[in-house]
Formats: structure tokens, C-alpha cells, sequence
């Protein structure tokens, strides 16, 4: 795994852009890229002096890629339905245990539910299956998609670029700014929990009474 995960930061050094895009839309699909080691490197590069990117742009690029990764896997449940799903998931990284987890994310927490997958490890690259099987309106899946994935990249990159800019050697050691990383995410993590903790709050105070 390590000579995979520095294959993939290569990519990002040497496609900038063009290498976020691609391994976001990866991470968002039937191929599990840890997002951590994909944008915060970005950010890194970008502090670096005659680098072509810059901070936006990464969450930009970030973004985009993660958006068309989640709409390749819409579609594709959308179309192949789910006995197709779990019977052929499990040779695609998506098992029928992790699908049914998150088929169960999916109805408990609907479209709130798919925003709030994307800052969830696991969830996070698998909750456009089940949205697609189950037909979820594409503009809200989308909308929720975008914004998601936009403050989870916005977070990586902001990370990386308050980890990195002291310590760029970080490039060369994945283990070590995926570690510096989690270090530092205790704040915003919190913040995510609270976060849906109050959309949970909210469902259940805004839920239609029995009329019995």
C-alpha cells in the first residue's frame, strides 16, 4: 500500500491538477484513494515558491474530481439495480455488507445523508450506490454532493497547506502527513459531529406526528 499511496502522490506532483481530479473522482468511486493523501499534498505544492497552483484551485480541482467519481456511481446503481450491485460488488471493492451500510445511512439520514457521507471514511465512497438505486433526485444528490465534497477538500487543503507549509519534507513520507493530518483534525471533526447531531435533532423534531 505504501508504493501505491506514493505512485498516487506522484500524480500529484506531476499532473497537479489534472492528478487531483483524477484520484478524487477515484476516491469517489469503486476505488478506495484516501482523499488525505491526495488534496493536502496539493496544498502543500501550492505553497511551494514557482508552483503553477494555488490553494482554491485545489479545492476546486478537489471538487470537481469528487463530483464526477460520485456521478460515474449514481449512474452506474442507477442503471445495474441492486441484485446486479451485490451480486458483482464485491469484485469492485463494494461488498454487500459496506453497500447495505450504506443503503442504511442512505434511508436514516436521506439527502442530509449523503452531505454528511462526505466526511465519513468507507460511507464517503460508497453512498452514491445506494442514492442511485434508489433514485434519489439527481439535482438534490448533486447539490449535496458539490457542497460535501467542496468543504471536505476545502478542510484537506487548509490542513495541508497549516501542516505543510513548516514541513514540505511531509511530501516524501505519506505515513507522516496522513498522521499530522489526524493530528490536527480533532476541531473540525468535532465540529462535523455537531453538525449531525443538529440535522439529526432537527429531523426528529420536524417529523410528522401519528394521527392515531
Amino acid at each position: 500500500m505504501h508504493d501505491l499511496i506514493m505512485i498516487w502522490m506522484e500524480w500529484v506532483k506531476a499532473w497537479e491538477y489534472l492528478g487531483v481530479v483524477i484520484l478524487m473522482a477515484m476516491e469517489s468511486s469503486i476505488i478506495p484513494v484516501p482523499s488525505e493523501i491526495v488534496v493536502p499534498p496539493a496544498a502543500i505544492l501550492a505553497t511551494l515558491p514557482g508552483n503553477s497552483m494555488s490553494f482554491w484551485g485545489v479545492v476546486l480541482a478537489g471538487t470537481v474530481g469528487s463530483y464526477i467519481g460520485s456521478v460515474i456511481m449514481y449512474y452506474t446503481a442507477l442503471w445495474a439495480g441492486r441484485p446486479f450491485i451485490y451480486k458483482f460488488g464485491k469484485y469492485f471493492f463494494m461488498p454487500k455488507h459496506k453497500v447495505e451500510k450504506a443503503e442504511e445511512f442512505m434511508r436514516r439520514y436521506a439527502t442530509g445523508g449523503i452531505f454528511f457521507s462526505r466526511f465519513l471514511p468507507v460511507i464517503r465512497h460508497l453512498i452514491s450506490i445506494p442514492a442511485g438505486m434508489a433514485k434519489v433526485n439527481f439535482l438534490k444528490f448533486s447539490i449535496a454532493t458539490i457542497t460535501g465534497s467542496a468543504m471536505w477538500c476545502w478542510v484537506l487543503a487548509w490542513f495541508g497547506d497549516k501542516v505543510g507549509r513548516d514541513n514540505p519534507e511531509l511530501l516524501n513520507s505519506p505515513e507522516q502527513l496522513m498522521a499530522a493530518i489526524k493530528a490536527e483534525s480533532h476541531l473540525i471533526v468535532m465540529g462535523i459531529v455537531l453538525l449531525a447531531a443538529l440535522y439529526v435533532l432537527m429531523k426528529v423534531l420536524t417529523r410528522p406526528k401519528d394521527k392515531s
